[in-house]
């Protein structure tokens, strides 16, 4: 015979057991954290969260003001996954271009960079150019860069004997794609 104890620990499991098949509701991501900078304004609604992961390639040049040498950004080369870590696209440029798989892609505007944790490169908001191609990308109009992880350009001194040199340093970040709600 059955204690109510006994029976309250049975119906623990069965709820605990159906909810595992059930799985975990979707998270949303929540900019509240983010600094003001880097927000997508009101009137948006997230359309895909993505995670790049790949590297950045940066050139030693020498300084605009030709007062020595820098290492400047030439561009990134990463794919981008769902949440889930399955393949959606990828991220490369010059410009700055967000291809899906299924051919669709745009290109963006700079409209803000907040700063991120040490050794990474920073937070940032890009306005979107209007999408190539019928797909996901069609109708996104801001991107978001966060949780970025690397990236920086190289610690590696940068002068004349290195100039043109180029080094690639690895990178991720979380692509989070906007349109209008």
């Amino acid at each position: 015979m059955f204690t109510t104890t006994t029976l309250a620990a049975l119906a623990a499991v069965a709820l605990s057991a159906c909810a595992s098949h059930m799985g975990a509701p979707a998270m949303s991501f929540s900019q509240a954290s983010l600094p003001a900078a880097v927000q997508v304004p009101a009137g948006h609604q997230v359309a895909m969260e993505t995670v790049g992961v790949g590297q950045i390639t940066y050139e030693c040049r020498a300084k605009k003001d030709m007062a020595g040498h820098e290492w400047v950004f030439v561009g990134p080369d990463a794919k981008l996954m769902d949440r889930m870590g399955r393949p959606v696209g990828k991220y490369y440029g010059p410009p700055a271009t967000w291809e899906s798989n299924d051919g669709s892609k745009l290109t963006g505007a700079q409209v803000a960079v907040a700063p991120a944790a040490a050794g990474s490169i920073p937070l940032q908001l890009v306005k979107a150019n209007p999408a190539m191609g019928m797909g996901a990308m069609q109708g996104v109009t801001y991107i978001q860069r966060v949780a970025t992880q690397g990236g920086v350009a190289p610690a590696m001194p940068c002068d004349g004997s290195k100039a043109g040199m180029k080094q690639i340093v690895n990178y991720q970040a979380d692509y989070i794609l906007w349109k209008a709600a």
